[in-house]
């Protein structure tokens, strides 16, 4: 008599729809946030600068903010809070997705947990290694498919958005790009466009990765 067999039990993954919906939402909201900016970086450039100069006048002076100027501090302000608070809800998926890649391909991530929080912020590295997690989320369950290419579209516009100068980390402070909308605000736009078009890959990209690993796993779609 053949012994029967016990069947292994299915890879624990963990609900991701709901996870998912969530990056995608803020990461609408953090390109409407961008769109803001750019209105903002437009009025500034078409009232001109004021008599007075910019608002940095160098030497540690600072005069007085008009109105406009004020409201711009108040836009990049809230701008800011809300691109760190869709960071960390993109994060939040990205690492419910690799431990769902991790317990369905049982091999371990190329790179370390760790990597997941410091690939963005350690210069030099933070140029591939956000993009290698994410492609190492989607070759390790489909190593035979191609990598979806907006996973290259978002990473492009993003290390593009960062050149110029308007992305996460600043090159210049707030009164600095005010300065800038003055001098010249075309770069400016053009920073602002590719950001919010990274914003629109990264959506894309969320809901690519998230479908693929969902028709693999059968996951009810109302899960998470």
């Amino acid at each position: 008599m053949t012994e029967q067999q016990t069947p292994l039990p299915a890879p624990a993954v963990r609900p991701v729809h709901g996870t998912a919906s969530w990056a995608i939402a803020a990461l609408a909201l953090a390109g409407t946030a961008w769109v803001a900016r750019a209105v903002w970086h437009l009025r500034l450039a078409m009232a001109g600068e004021p008599a007075s100069g910019p608002p940095d006048q160098g030497g540690g002076v600072h005069r007085p903010l008009n109105a406009l100027e004020d409201s711009y501090h108040l836009v990049a302000s809230v701008g800011g809070v809300v691109t760190a608070l869709c960071a960390i809800v993109f994060l939040f998926w990205l690492d419910r997705m690799r431990d769902n890649a991790k317990a369905l391909s049982g091999q371990e991530p190329r790179y370390g947990h760790l990597w997941l929080w410091l690939g963005w912020i350690v210069p030099v590295v933070n140029l591939w290694i956000p993009r290698g997690v994410v492609a190492d989320v989607h070759r390790s369950v489909f190593p035979e498919r191609r990598l979806p290419a907006v996973v290259n579209w978002w990473w492009g516009l993003w290390l593009a958005g960062l050149a110029g100068g308007v992305g996460i980390i600043y090159a210049d402070d707030t009164d600095e790009v005010i300065a800038r909308a003055y001098s010249g605000v075309l770069p400016l736009l053009a920073a602002d466009l590719v950001i919010v078009a990274a914003a629109g890959a990264a959506a894309v990209m969320v809901h690519t990765l998230t479908a693929a690993q969902l028709r693999h796993t059968d996951e009810p779609a109302h899960a998470g």
